[in-house]
C-alpha cells in the first residue's frame, strides 16, 4: 500500500439536523487487546479493556485472534488480520513476542493486557517519541459520512477507519473458559482505509462501516502499512449508530 502525504484537513459543519459534530478529548493512547476466547488468563484483560473503554482519552480496540482455536474452542470474533497485524508488531519490534492477552499501545511498545500499571508505563513510555499522537485528530459525522480533521506534518501514512462493536458477550462452551460468559469491548469488525479524493477530505460514507453490530469507529493515523503497521500519529473515536 502506498502512503499518502498528511495535509491539513477542515471539516466545516452547518448548523443542520442533517449534522452532527462530534468533540473528543485528547487522545494519549491508543491500546489495542489481542486476546482469545480460548485463553484462560484473558478474562481479566477483557474487563480492563471495558474499564479503558470509559476513558475519553484512550482509543482502546478489541482484536480477537486465531491462534489457540485448536485449544478445544473456535474463538467466535477472531479475524486473520488480527492476528496478521499482532505479529507484524512483533517483527518491527525485533522482540517477536506474541502471546495473549497481549496489549500494544500506541503502535510501538506491549505489555501484558491484564496489568493496568504495566500499560500506563507502556502508554508514558510511549509518548516519549514526539511523533506519536502528534497529530491531534477530530471526526464528525455530516450528511451521512464520517470525516477525518488533523494538521499534518507531511510524515506518510495511511489513516484508517475501524468500525466497531461496543460490546458483545459471548458464551464459552469448551476450551479454557468453558461455561463462562463474557463480554468483549470496542471489538474490531472491519477495517476500511480512507482515500483522499481532493487531497483536502478524508471521508467514508457511515453505511460502508460495515460489521455485526458496529455502532463506532475510530479513526487511525498510522506510520507504514497495513502488512507493516508503524507508529500512531493521530487518533479519535465516534459514536456512528
Amino acid at each position: 500500500m502506498i502512503g499518502r502525504s498528511l495535509a491539513y484537513l477542515a471539516v466545516v459543519v452547518c448548523a443542520s439536523a442533517a449534522t452532527l459534530t462530534i468533540s473528543h478529548a485528547q487522545t494519549r493512547a491508543v491500546v489495542e487487546l489481542f486476546t482469545s476466547q480460548g485463553c484462560s488468563s484473558c478474562p481479566a484483560a477483557d474487563r480492563l479493556l471495558g474499564e479503558l473503554a470509559n476513558d475519553p482519552t484512550v482509543v482502546s480496540m478489541s482484536l480477537p485472534i486465531d491462534y489457540w482455536d485448536y485449544l478445544g474452542w473456535k474463538d467466535t470474533l477472531a479475524e486473520p488480520r488480527n492476528t496478521a497485524r499482532q505479529r507484524a508488531y512483533s517483527k518491527l519490534r525485533l522482540d517477536r513476542e506474541v502471546y495473549t492477552p497481549q496489549v500494544v499501545v500506541n503502535g510501538s511498545f506491549h505489555a501484558l493486557g491484564s496489568d493496568l500499571t504495566a500499560i500506563e508505563k507502556m502508554i508514558a513510555k510511549s509518548r516519549q517519541n514526539t511523533s506519536a499522537l502528534a497529530l491531534p485528530v477530530s471526526v464528525a459525522v455530516a450528511n451521512g459520512k464520517l470525516n477525518a480533521s488533523f494538521a499534518g506534518d507531511g510524515r506518510a501514512a495511511e489513516v484508517w477507519v475501524v468500525g466497531l462493536a461496543k460490546a458483545i458477550t459471548v458464551a464459552i462452551n469448551r476450551g479454557e473458559n468453558k461455561g463462562k460468559t463474557i463480554t468483549y469491548y470496542n471489538v474490531a469488525r472491519s477495517w476500511h482505509k480512507l482515500v483522499s479524493s481532493d487531497g483536502k477530505t478524508w471521508s467514508i460514507p457511515v453505511g460502508e462501516i460495515d460489521g455485526e453490530g458496529v455502532n463506532r469507529a475510530a479513526v487511525l493515523v498510522q506510520g507504514g502499512t497495513m502488512e507493516k503497521p508503524g507508529i500512531i500519529l493521530g487518533a479519535a473515536m465516534a459514536a456512528i449508530r
